[in-house]
């Protein structure tokens, strides 16, 4: 909705100054300039990218129109996932642990959190270092290292399709240009026409120009931003996950290790300590093995 009115407010302003100066919108309306430029812009792109970047950018302009980030509900069944594992590890056995990781989406623990459950690669990310943890094998600053090293992979993986809108962004401008040099060549063809329409001609072909700079700074760079930013904030869920499990490799409660994971959520969407602790209670009594969790509780009461 905020991209919608952002773009309504941008064209409303270039077509109301426009006007407002004594401009006639007609004369910007060549729809085979704008044909020009935007069926190069797509073609340079398909030519610079492989397909399944293409097919990632289209999911993720969806995700920035959508504003399709994690949002309080998705930290809270993250948290509350990671605390019911990490006392599983303290609890019980390494086989009662590994059916739960193995198959998560047969897990009991897994399905008291949908939203998690539903993100297959942050599923497996968990799964595979949780699987590391009970191994026993591997030191924390290992860990540590491998994380940051599949973390960078991912977001820079994520980011891809901002990178390659941000490509035809700055190529809009030259191939406005493109479009302009066609306008003037189909004018010089008219040199013995009329200046009235010699002149509507060239008028033609700067819209041209005109178009490739809009469309550049005007659409496609703020939607390549808007991408970016909901690529991050959906990458954040990796930073968190990596921050609870080091803090609890080092030797953290499951309560406290979930508290630097808690740190990672932007100001706007985090929890406080008394939710988060909430939840990750009702998590413990839901996935059963909860009852010393709930004494406690209990007892605070």
């Amino acid at each position: 909705m905020s991209i919608l009115f952002g773009v309504i407010i941008t064209i409303a302003s270039l077509l109301g100054g426009f006007v407002a100066l004594g401009g006639h919108v007609s004369v910007i309306w060549q729809p085979w300039e704008f044909v020009i430029i935007a069926g190069m812009a797509i073609g340079t792109f398909i030519v610079a990218n492989p397909w399944k970047v293409v097919i990632d950018t289209g999911v993720a302009l969806v995700e920035a129109l959508m504003v399709a980030v994690p949002k309080q509900r998705h930290y809270l069944d993250l948290l509350g996932l990671l605390h019911a594992l990490m006392r599983e590890v303290r609890n019980k056995g390494r086989n009662e642990v590994e059916a739960h990781i193995d198959d998560p989406s047969s897990s009991e623990i897994f399905q008291n959190f949908p939203t998690v459950l539903a993100n297959d690669p942050l599923v497996h990310f968990i799964c595979d270092y949780f699987r590391l943890i009970i191994m026993g094998s591997a030191r924390p600053h290992e860990i540590e290292a491998l994380m940051d090293e599949e973390i960078e992979t991912i977001v820079r993986s994520k980011l891809k399709p901002y990178h390659s809108l941000m490509m035809v962004a700055e190529g809009l401008p030259a191939l406005g240009i493109v479009a302009a040099v066609l306008g003037v060549i189909k004018a010089m063809g008219a040199l013995d026409q009329s200046p009235k329409l010699l002149g509507g001609l060239i008028g033609a072909a700067l819209v041209g120009t005109f178009a490739g700079i809009f469309l550049s700074y005007g659409l496609v760079a703020p939607l390549a931003h808007k991408v970016k930013m909901v690529r991050e904030q959906r990458c954040r869920l990796y930073i968190i996950v990596k921050q609870t499990l080091l803090a609890f490799m080092n030797g953290a409660l499951p309560q406290i290790a979930i508290e630097h994971g808690r740190k990672m959520i932007g100001p706007g969407d985090r929890p406080s300590i008394d939710v988060v602790e909430n939840e990750t209670i009702a998590g413990a009594t839901k996935s059963g093995g909860g009852e010393a969790v709930a004494k406690v509780a209990g007892a605070k009461a």
